[in-house]
């Protein structure tokens, strides 16, 4: 009789996987953290550039996840896009916790690179990428202060329209209001160096 290497947890699928980790069944929290640790240790990576941290917001994206498990709903989104979703959010607040002083340019310009996830028609994703230029800075400094801030937190944070809200202490419509009116200020100050810029 050969050795079996994976137990059968191992074959589950997703939503059956997070189930059992609700549960508290050992197997599958095995399991469950064996699916999905590359996936969490990437994103976490991505957002706070340091290996030592992403490995800290790894695990607490487990603790996490262990403790949510039994809301989780399968019609809502596939685990794996919760499970992500988790993981910036946790990702965010190391970040966050590690920024003890006001944004330094540098720090700016190094956190650009995380993803705004924006809907819409891409004006808010080339705006993005415009800031992503050596005059983000300046373009940025140039919206008023609560645009400014909004924006920076979407931007650097990757954070949400709801997050941007709570941080910041105001409705969630006006916090959309303050990202979208500054992402389009940004792409019509860009339109307009484009244009200065041609001979």
């Amino acid at each position: 009789m050969g050795v079996e290497l994976f137990s059968r947890t191992d074959r589950v699928d997703d939503a059956s996987l997070v189930s059992g980790f609700a549960l508290g069944d050992e197997q599958a929290a095995v399991a469950f953290v064996r699916r999905f640790q590359d996936a969490v240790y990437g994103l976490a990576l991505s957002v706070t550039r340091e290996p030592a941290l992403a490995e800290d917001v790894s695990q607490e994206v487990f603790v996490r996840a262990w403790r949510a498990a039994g809301s989780y709903d399968a019609r809502r989104a596939s685990a794996l896009t919760w499970l992500l979703t988790i993981t910036r959010n946790a990702a965010v607040d190391a970040v966050r916790a590690r920024r003890s002083t006001p944004v330094l340019a540098e720090t700016l310009e190094r956190l650009l690179q995380v993803t705004f996830q924006a809907d819409g028609d891409g004006t808010e994703r080339q705006a993005l990428a415009a800031l992503e230029s050596e005059r983000a800075l300046e373009r940025l400094s140039g919206l008023p202060a609560e645009q400014a801030r909004a924006v920076a937190l979407a931007v650097i944070g990757g954070c949400t329209a709801a997050e941007v809200g709570r941080h910041e202490n105001i409705p969630l419509g006006t916090a959309k209001t303050r990202i979208r009116t500054g992402l389009r200020r940004l792409r019509d100050a860009l339109k307009e160096e484009n244009r200065d810029a041609t001979p």
